[in-house]
């Protein structure tokens, strides 16, 4: 044990050299390492791991002899009973996998090899690391280890009152027992004695363990030539040499551990927080932590957190809807469009140059019923509750995150994340650090760093013109058939076809365009996927937490694009900008540019809102259940030989499907980009909230059953925030007013109904003697003369028409009017109320939402306190414990010096 202590600390320093000084530390270790690689003959004192046979204990989580516990599994194909002809191939692959293990020896761990019982080909390398490794590494990665109980008190909390009502939503204590809280302290091997260690197997608890490990085979060499340096786990996975490397699940999910001493935790996740009678109950989240590490801890205590937000906004868009619908028989101006005395008289331009017909107002009847539930006074309190909601969801959510740093220990993360491996391999370039004044080697200059940060903004540039070309492509589609519906559906003399009754060309042409829209974002979104991750491995980020921020940043620019182009085209520029029937706005010079319904884009908004979200939202549910799925039970398949043998826990994971670095990055995107439906575009649709929060139970259930079930074990990772996510958050929370506000005062027709109502109802502009809706239809439809194709159209088909005059959606003066087809007054009226309504709203909310900012602070009081109360604690406790060290040492040293004292004072003196 001494010999393999050395030589962890040896093979330690040379790795700090290694990563001083790059690969000039490379010359010195081609002797440790593989020399050269060069001629493989000469490689013949590899240190192999022992083969042992399965004992038959399929629950165990130990090596053969029961002692030692396993914290990382290897798999790989024996080259020597592979199928193929490329021999020289397959000994390559050989001497590089033998040098990897052999290096992995020599750092202190130590390996043990069981063959399949299924598949004879593939080899299972079980790892397992010693105390002393544990320790070395543990000090070296900053890892915060137990000092002593934390004694400090919980306060007692305001909702103690309703115990009775919150124990029903949290898990059994008897089932998951609180897990034990200490004051901790990063480790220090010369400080072992300050540290709680009761039992030296449970210091290290088995995620910490992987950890480390997973740490030490990421930065083992395996093969130096040309003094270019290939080392770790990922890079020989990925070429092939490997197939798998994953920690143990501790126990099969549906049933608990035969082993005694097994704590059953993935059983416990499953049946306390995967399993669907535990869809009410809250989340084990210190059991997901301690099983999972903190990295999926706080992604799951996020998600819940905005799963229960968005149940007070669920609430309030219901009561929103609700007022919308039962007061929709009030709507006046669609009892007009729907009057056959009203609308059926009314006589509409047609919306193309030619084939096109005339048509009655009255045939968009149903649409205008609908559009009353969602255009009412209640969207514009739900808009404004919106606006204020997201900032108390972001405020609170930043104490609830400052609560779990405390409670997860990840207060002062000490560890200083190392370099990527990918990164390590190219640094060839030698600079001057700045701030130390010593060399350091970089992986380019700062030109060459230059270059590749324009050509990768040059990359997402590309690729966010190419969905605004997509989203080209749909508008002309939608120019396009709109022709062909509006002579299809839209025929005069026959209203009564129920197909012509309820889908108009517009609604039409919006639910195909639609759905085309949704299949172009999820094929250009499956693309861009991979160009985003091969563009961010070429911008080479030094950590992985640059590594996922930059890719973060890249893929949310994409999917915003992506996903809301269609929406603000609907929201902000259809109908916009049309003209009027004798002098039309054309797109490209060719395409007559959309109009929307009389009552406005707002209900075909709220369909393609309803489109894209619930069909990404039941793409996804279905894509993250039966893809895991139907990929293990196919895997199974393929060893329904082996079914009625004992299989051993390492053999049962490996066929399981693997999680991937960025599995949980998908997850974030994901409800990033549901975020941006249910705020960005709330005042269109107020049930977004209550979908997103139906989607929400669902997809933590569904997240924790393919954890727990289907895919392999993480690796854990420590984690204090959400990361790039959250400034993310906070700036579509801002874009969220400014949009909200513009839907309700340029998308929807609220505005230009409160203007007539207060000022054009009434004289002098008006004929009542009251304040009413009566007679909106009439005004916010201009007239124009069919005798003006003629003179403005060439060769219109609509000239010499049996009807004199026509209606379309505009404010302008009619025909023979001294400034005939020029905007009237009650335009430009309406125009000053959009921008006046527009400049209070933002600055209203705006005002509340940095008033709550400010006085919800992100850390609460106790919090504080307790950070500081452990602080000092954890301070004197270790300082204590020095001075009892030093006085120990000094009273030695006194006892030394006065014992030697005495015997030179008894000595006999010499003549």
């Amino acid at each position: 044990m001494p010999m393999m202590t050395r030589d962890v600390l040896l093979e330690m320093e040379l790795e700090e050299d290694d990563e001083e000084d790059g690969d000039i530390a490379l010359e010195n270790l081609e002797q440790t390492i593989v020399s050269g690689f060069g001629s493989l003959e000469s490689q013949q004192d590899f240190r192999t791991p022992e083969f042992e046979e399965f004992n038959g204990k399929p629950d165990s989580l130990y090596f053969n002899d029961g002692q030692r516990r396993i914290d990382f599994v290897l798999v790989y194909e024996d080259e020597s009973r592979k199928e193929t002809n490329k021999k020289g191939s397959n000994e390559k692959q050989r001497r590089k996998r033998q040098a990897y293990e052999s290096n992995l020896i020599c750092d202190g761990l130590q390996l043990e090899a069981t063959r399949s019982l299924v598949d004879d080909k593939l080899v299972f390398v079980k790892v397992h690391a010693p105390w002393e490794v544990l320790c070395t590494y543990a000090e070296i990665m900053h890892i915060k280890l137990p000092l002593k109980p934390n004694d400090l008190k919980t306060r007692s909390s305001a909702f103690d009152n309703f115990n009775w009502f919150t124990k029903l939503l949290q898990v059994d204590e008897s089932i998951i027992k609180p897990e034990q809280e200490f004051f901790t302290a990063p480790f220090e091997k010369n400080r072992m004695n300050d540290f709680y260690i009761q039992d030296r197997d449970t210091f290290f608890n088995p995620a910490t363990r992987s950890r480390i490990v997973y740490f030490i085979l990421s930065r083992i060499m395996y093969q130096v030539r040309d003094n270019v340096k290939k080392f770790g786990i990922n890079k020989l996975v990925s070429s092939g040499i490997y197939k798998a490397a994953f920690p143990l699940h501790d126990c099969n999910f549906s049933s608990p551990s035969e082993d005694l001493s097994c704590p059953n935790e993935r059983y416990l996740l499953y049946r306390e927080w995967a399993h669907p009678r535990s869809i009410y109950k809250k989340q084990p989240l210190d059991l997901i932590r301690k099983y999972y590490g903190e990295k999926i801890g706080i992604y799951f205590a996020w998600l819940g957190y905005y799963t229960q937000m968005l149940l007070l906004a669920a609430i309030v868009g219901v009561a929103c809807f609700l007022y919308g619908y039962f007061t929709q028989n009030n709507c006046t101006w669609s009892k007009e469009v729907c009057d056959p005395d009203i609308g059926g008289q009314i006589i509409m331009c047609p919306q193309c140059d030619k084939e096109c017909p005339f048509w009655s107002l009255n045939v968009t009847c149903e649409s205008s019923k609908k559009l009353c539930i969602f255009d009412s006074f209640g969207t514009l309190v739900f808009a404004v509750f919106m606006g204020v909601w997201v900032t108390l969801f972001l405020e609170f959510w930043k104490r609830r995150q400052a609560e779990l740093e405390y409670e997860w220990d990840t207060v002062e993360l000490q560890q200083e994340e190392q370099a990527r491996p990918e990164y390590e391999a190219r640094c060839t370039h030698v600079v001057i650090n700045e701030i130390t004044q010593e060399e350091e080697r970089v992986p380019f200059t700062t030109w060459g760093k230059c270059i590749r940060v324009t050509l990768c903004a040059s990359a997402v540039f590309f690729w966010i013109l190419l969905i605004i070309a997509s989203v080209i492509g749909i508008i002309v589609y939608r120019l396009s058939v709109f022709v062909i519906f509006s002579v299809n559906l839209r025929k005069i003399s026959n209203g009564t076809d129920p197909i012509q009754k309820y889908v108009t060309p517009q609604m039409a042409t919006s639910i195909t365009a639609s759905l085309i829209s949704f299949i172009i974002i999820m094929i250009l979104n499956t693309i861009y996927e991979k160009v985003a991750i091969m563009i961010t491995n070429f911008e080479l980020p030094r950590t992985q937490t640059d590594y996922e921020n930059s890719l973060t940043m890249k893929m949310f620019l994409f999917q915003f694009v992506n996903y809301y182009s269609s929406c603000f085209y609907i929201a902000f520029f259809k109908g916009k900008f049309v003209g009027y029937p004798g002098d039309p706005v054309y797109w490209l010079g060719k395409y007559r540019n959309e109009e929307c319904d009389p009552g406005g884009c707002l209900f075909e908004l709220t369909t393609q809102l309803i489109i894209i979200m619930g069909g990404k939202a039941i793409w996804n549910n279905i894509q993250e259940v039966l893809l895991p799925w139907v990929m293990n039970v196919f895997g199974r398949c393929h060893t329904v030989s082996g079914a009625e043998k004992i299989i051993p826990r390492w053999e049962q994971d490996y066929h399981l499907q693997p999680m991937g670095k960025l599995g949980l990055f998908y997850e974030y995107l994901e409800m990033i980009i549901q975020f941006g439906f249910v705020t960005l575009f709330v005042a269109s649709f107020p049930l977004a909230p209550l979908l997103a929060l139906v989607n929400n139970i669902l997809e933590i259930r569904v997240d924790a059953w393919k954890l727990t079930t289907q895919y392999r074990r993480m690796v854990p990772e420590k984690a204090q925030d959400i990361g790039a996510w959250q400034p993310i958050m906070q700036g579509i929370a801002i874009l969220a007013v400014v949009t909200n506000a513009m839907i309700i005062a340029f998308t929807s027709d609220m505005i230009p109904r409160l203007v007539y109502y207060w000022s054009f109802s009434i004289p002098p502009y008006g004929d009542h003697p009251d304040y009413t809706m009566e007679g909106y239809i009439n005004i916010s439809l201009s007239i124009f003369n069919t005798a003006d194709f003629k003179s403005r159209v060439k060769e219109s088909p609509y000239a010499g028409s049996k009807y004199d005059t026509c209606r379309y959606r505009d404010f302008r003066y009619p025909p023979g009017h001294q400034q005939e087809y020029k905007h009237n007054i009650y335009y430009w009226h309406v125009i000053a109320a959009k921008l006046a309504f527009i400049i209070v709203m933002e600055h209203i909310i705006y005002s509340v939402k940095f008033f709550i900012s400010y006085a919800i602070p992100d850390v609460s009081k106790s919090t504080k306190s307790k950070i500081k109360r452990e602080k000092y604690l954890t301070q004197k406790l270790l300082h204590e414990n020095h001075l009892k060290d030093m006085t120990k040492n000094i009273g030695v040293i006194a006892e030394k010096m006065i014992g030697a004292a005495v015997e030179n004072s008894l000595r006999p003196k010499s003549d």
